[in-house]
């Protein structure tokens, strides 16, 4: 999915899993780099502004020139050391400037002016100091959100826009912001079997639940090509959860399987249940005849889970999420959010091209993040499916 090339394009994957340009990306982003210059020095040049235009106001008995030392330190979030100083150098003209307004750089009253320049000076270099310590920090930072994302990637192996028979379109959001990496996961693979899709939301957060992940993609894309049933599938994923995952442990999982035209197969392990929306814009939630625990639980259950069908004609949307979605909760009133209410008229049409079905999985994650008020505090995955095959 990404190779290592010998020869590499600005576009190539490096060692490191992402582009150089993904990379320097990931740098300016950190440090505030991508916005415009003149855009991070405006509030230095709104501090000098504010600085002068108060002594001007207060009259020459007042000397405020001194507190021109705000610029420097303002600057030195924004700007990098030679921008600051640039800014600087104007602010300590504004000093003088101020000072001969204020009459204080006469021979008797100089002492004030050579305190104030000093005291400018001074804050200047340490400033410009902080800045190049805080681009330091924010190359570390990016080194670290480049790896993390180069690790999701290589994880998720994230599917094209077209698996067999499917178009897909999703968004995913990790609760870890700096590290990009969370424990929900989700696959479409095309095999001898059909197309099947899987789609998981592992207990916890951080590196326990991405190791998790793992296990239960792995065995996924493994067991998807050997098995001919998706009960098969889920009960190697079962086993390999049991050996390889801390007992306790466990993971909601949905699986998917698109064979013949016009249906589905359907098999549920505590995961939130699918959403069909029809092409009237009505959605329809899938609730499973006959639930099954998580994996990592079968064997505190008896019995066997059981797959079932569901119509899904060319029309028809799949909406697959998982509880970070359904969980995320109002900005004030603090209710979940209502995505079996919402999501109808959001994806209705979204099947009738690649271009409708990005457009309609943006529209609902932005009605979920105006719900939340712009922040998510868990993992959240969403996943629109469509036909192509009638």
């Amino acid at each position: 999915m990404f190779p290592i090339r010998r020869a590499q394009s600005p576009s190539a994957p490096t060692a490191a899993g992402l582009p150089p340009g993904r990379q320097r990306g990931a740098l300016l982003a950190a440090d505030l780099q991508d916005v415009p210059l003149w855009r991070r020095a405006t509030p230095a040049v709104a501090a000098m502004l504010l600085v002068a235009l108060a002594d001007f106001l207060s009259g020459k008995d007042r000397y405020l020139a001194p507190l021109m030392t705000v610029v420097p330190t303002v600057a030195a979030l924004t700007l990098r050391p030679r921008e600051l100083l640039a800014v600087c150098a104007v602010g300590l003209l504004a000093v003088f400037g101020l000072s001969h307004y204020d009459q204080v750089d006469h021979i008797n009253d100089a002492r004030f002016l050579y305190g104030a320049m000093v005291s400018y000076l001074v804050v200047t270099l340490f400033s410009a100091w902080v800045a190049k310590l805080r681009m330091r920090r924010a190359a570390a930072f990016a080194a670290v959100s480049s790896v993390a994302e180069a690790a999701q990637r290589a994880l998720l192996r994230l599917p094209g826009p077209t698996v067999g028979p499917l178009r897909l379109a999703v968004r995913y959001v990790s609760a870890a912001d700096a590290s990009q990496i969370g424990g929900d996961l989700y696959s479409a693979l095309e095999t001898p079997h059909g197309t099947r899709v899987a789609v998981g939301d592992v207990r916890g957060k951080g590196l326990a639940a991405v190791q998790t992940a793992a296990v239960v993609l792995g065995a996924f894309r493994e067991a998807a090509y050997d098995e001919a049933g998706l009960r098969g599938v889920a009960a190697r994923i079962e086993a390999s959860v049991e050996r390889h995952v801390p007992d306790g442990e466990f993971t909601t999982a949905l699986f998917a399987e698109f064979r013949s035209p016009g249906v589905m197969e359907l098999l549920q392990y505590g995961h939130v249940p699918p959403i069909r929306v029809d092409g009237e814009g009505r959605a329809h939630v899938l609730d499973a005849p006959d639930p099954w625990v998580p994996l990592g639980l079968g064997r505190l259950a008896s019995g066997e889970p059981t797959t079932w069908g569901q119509a899904f004609g060319p029309e028809d949307v799949l909406v697959l999420c998982t509880d970070g979605v359904i969980e995320a909760r109002h900005r004030r009133s603090g209710e979940f959010y209502p995505l079996a209410e919402r999501v109808g008229p959001l994806v209705r049409d979204a099947a009738r091209s690649a271009g409708e079905l990005e457009a309609a999985v943006e529209r609902v994650y932005g009605d979920l993040l105006a719900h939340t008020g712009g922040e998510l505090r868990d993992d959240a995955l969403l996943l629109l499916i469509t036909r192509t095959d009638g």
